[in-house]
């Protein structure tokens, strides 16, 4: 397929582009509908939201708030009576506006009980979504437009939050931007820039189009599009970048860019396959929590990564057809041109790696006290939900929540409901009035048989006091009145949400990490391996929370970030969380241990497989983690407080995974485990099926199995040679593989078929050349290579 649509380049690109712009334009013209459907079968606040709708029908519209605050005097004088009440008319009279409750219309109850402070409900004729935001900004721009010096207006409620969101597409294109950076210091080429950002660019789009174009058939709330953004622009980068660097060490060792590209498909493609699955499996494991809300986000961001998966498979090698060597940078060009260049290793990796070698305990100690103390926060981790009370100070959806909160009382901003389906509710009213932690109730008239008890606590709605209010009234205060009666509300709700979510994380956590194993178990033919990965997910998962705990929840920081004020950790956050960082701590798994496993295959030397496997691939591991870091928080930007927390939590995890986990505890751990690591019972090995990760990239000549020759290359006072180009001839003189000593010294070549070779070692001076016949048989060879100084040795 790599050959196909590498020759048929322009027949590609077109389809592509066609299948972008229809989408786009189906999507535009279809309108979005998306819905937060939040069904919590089975809980109190369910039962009391069902019996709600029935007595009482929703009103259509989404209701918004005006408050205001005076400092001296009362919002009942003359001067501000007249100020407002034209203000309140005014709004009234905009098209789109079904209505406006003022407190100078008989709702005395609406004015604070010093008299300082009011507020009037305006309540839009459409769901906050719908309601277009040039009107939103216009009663926005008309309410504050009334504010003078001893006299603060605001605007608070959902649709209001609209208007202060950053421009759409903010976050998206600050983390292309970073991204871009990024691929350029790692690339050194203009054009091997691009091929990632076009390959992310397609993926998102088209996944964000279709997204958009399903939420008319099914439920698909609002986040999806935004997590299937941070989680497309991530891998999709990530894949196109693994693809492009091995395609540009192929053309630089003088293979034709055609072939160089086939092999990178069907190397690195089969990789990014075995990884874009691996990511929709652990996504997919949200599903086991019946929670219906995540539904929506499991089909946003699985179908975004397998458009992004198809994108960097077919779009990618036809974009490398375009460009042939130009994928190159000017000084690679110029090089190539007086010969291939040999592989090389990157120094400071390849130092890196030895280094681990050398010092395994030291390294795996140092890396897991660090991990261990960045999760200690998460022993006080805290589910619950955000809302405006956590939006940043300067916002004037805080602004009016905090003067809510002074005039009328801590939870005037999430009042509970206890809806009574039967039994004396007026005395149940009176027994809620005497309850700890009550600040007011008011009973509404009936309906169909149905009494609604507004409850407002005395503390906020993200109060730890305020959950034990609501079990309070629940387990002690409802079943002593004898009333059969819920706990609803919009605090209540997320209390509920956050209990079921919580109580149904271990089994969500078990899937995934079940799943992750037998992937790995049958990828890597090995029992450790996958058990290795596995407890370095759990690792990174409480390292990453414990980070969020500290930002989000103690505030950490959060005045520098401009994220608003602390608050509990939104409890939808540790599913999605959870199943995005197993999906990408797989990736960095398969891309590292497929190094070490073919290493091993050919070497059977444990301490050989793990080096060189390290130092081989951290480099673009670690690229690819930045680049993930940067798009994740770019999300900051996006106004969004759950996208904005996934966004920091994400940075933190895959950082912590990459640069601690993946470069020093995963490697240290397998050099003290040593040939442990590759080990699996024979009648496993019998029993389970062959899944090649990553072929080998060259077939073994005649159909004989292919061997290696490996060792080291050391001077006459056994130091170790780096640099060193080690080649592998036949005897009339034809190269079959050549590769550069690592910073200790060592190589590996591939041996085609057992046979007679020339081994020819070539160093810089005062060092010179030295060439060795080798009878090489089915088994690996070991040889070390002794270089004198000044001489040419045959």
């Amino acid at each position: 397929m790599a050959r196909w649509c590498y020759r048929h380049r322009l027949v590609v690109l077109l389809l592509w582009v066609g299948a972008l712009f229809g989408l786009g334009f189906s999507a535009s013209t279809a309108g979005t509908d998306y819905a937060n459907v939040f069904s919590l079968p089975d809980t109190d606040s369910k039962k009391a939201y069902d019996l709600m709708e029935k007595a009482f029908p929703a009103r259509a519209g989404d209701t918004d708030t005006v408050v205001w605050k005076v400092d001296e005097g009362s919002v009942r004088d003359q001067d501000v009576r007249s100020r407002m009440q034209p203000v309140l008319d005014g709004i009234a009279k905009m098209k789109g506006v079904g209505g406006v409750t003022g407190p100078y219309a008989g709702g005395a109850a609406q004015i604070s009980g010093d008299g300082r402070i009011a507020y009037a409900q305006i309540t839009f004729t459409e769901q906050a979504n719908a309601v277009p935001k040039e009107l939103v900004q216009d009663v926005v721009d008309t309410a504050r437009d009334a504010g003078r010096d001893g006299l603060e207006v605001e605007v608070g409620g959902q649709a209001v939050q609209r208007v202060q969101e950053p421009p759409t597409g903010l976050a998206e294109m600050v983390g292309l931007a970073a991204a871009a950076v990024v691929l350029f210091l790692a690339f050194g080429s203009l054009y091997a820039m691009l091929l990632p950002l076009a390959v992310a660019v397609f993926g998102v789009g088209m996944g964000l189009f279709s997204t958009q174009l399903l939420s008319h058939v099914t439920d698909i709330p609002d986040l999806a599009p935004l997590l299937s953004s941070l989680i497309g622009l991530g891998v999709g980068i990530d894949y196109a970048l693994f693809i492009v660097t091995r395609h540009r060490k192929g053309v630089l060792r003088g293979l034709d860019p055609q072939e160089s590209a086939v092999t990178a498909l069907n190397t690195s493609g089969r990789a990014v396959l075995f990884a874009g699955g691996t990511v929709c499996i652990a996504l997919a494991g949200m599903l086991v929590t019946d929670l219906r809300f995540l539904d929506g986000v499991v089909i946003g961001t699985s179908l975004t990564v397998v458009l992004s998966v198809l994108a960097a498979t077919t779009l990618l090698p036809a974009l490398l057809g375009f460009l042939g060597v130009r994928v190159l940078s000017r000084r690679q060009r110029r090089l190539l041109a007086t010969g291939p260049e040999p592989e090389k290793a990157s120094s400071p990796a390849a130092r890196w790696s030895t280094g681990v070698q050398r010092r395994p305990r030291t390294i795996a100690a140092l890396a897991l006290a660090v991990m261990v103390v960045l999760a200690l926060p998460v022993l006080s981790l805290r589910l619950g939900a955000t809302d405006q009370g956590n939006d940043d100070a300067s916002t004037t959806t805080r602004q009016a929540y905090d003067l809510l909160a002074e005039g009328f009382g801590p939870g005037f901003n999430g009042p509970l409901q206890v809806v009574v389906d039967g039994g004396d509710a007026t005395a149940l009213a009176r027994g809620i009035e005497k309850t700890p932690g009550v600040a007011q109730v008011a009973a509404l008239p009936p309906a169909a048989g149905v009494t609604v008890i507004q409850v407002v606590p005395t503390t906020s709605p993200q109060s730890e006091q305020t959950d034990t209010l609501i079990d309070r009234l629940r387990d002690d205060v409802i079943p002593a009145s004898g009333a059969e009666a819920h706990v609803g509300g919009v605090t209540a709700v997320s209390k509920d949400f956050a209990t079921v979510t919580g109580d149904r994380l271990p089994l969500f956590i078990a899937t995934i990490i079940g799943l992750g194993f037998l992937l790995l178990l049958v990828a890597f033919r090995s029992l450790v391996v996958p058990l290795t990965a596995a407890v370095m997910n759990l690792i990174a998962a409480a390292a990453s929370f414990g980070v969020l705990v500290a930002v989000f929840q103690w505030g950490w920081g959060l005045d520098l970030l401009g994220l608003g004020k602390e608050g509990p950790i939104n409890a939808f956050l540790p599913v999605i969380m959870l199943s995005l960082l197993f999906g990408l701590s797989m990736d960095y798994q398969v891309f590292l241990v497929s190094r070490m496993h073919e290493e091993w295959v050919h070497t059977r030397d444990n301490a050989r497989a793990v080096r060189v496997g390290l130092a081989e691939t951290s480099r673009v591991i670690n690229s690819a983690a930045l680049i993930m870091v940067c798009v994740f928080l770019a999300f900051v930007l996006s106004g969004d407080s759950g996208a904005a927390m996934a966004g920091v939590g994400l940075a933190a995890a895959v950082a912590l995974d990459a640069f601690i986990l993946r470069t020093a505890l995963v490697p240290a751990a397998m050099h003290l485990l040593g040939d442990s690591n590759w080990w699996l019972p024979g009648w496993l090995e019998r029993r389970l099926p062959h899944l090649a990760v990553e072929p080998k990239e060259e077939a073994a000549a005649g159909g004989a199995p292919a061997t290696v020759v490996h060792g080291f290359v050391r001077d006459t006072a056994g130091d170790p040679v780096e640099g060193a180009t080690v080649t592998l001839l036949t005897q009339d003189g034809a190269e079959r593989d050549r590769v550069t000593s690592l910073a200790d010294g060592s190589y590996i070549l591939s041996v085609p078929a057992a046979g007679t070779y020339l081994l020819v070692t070539t160093a810089e001076p005062p060092l010179l050349k030295r060439t060795r016949q080798l009878t090489v048989a089915g088994e690996p060879l070991v040889y070390d290579v002794e270089l004198e100084e000044g001489a040419e040795v045959g």
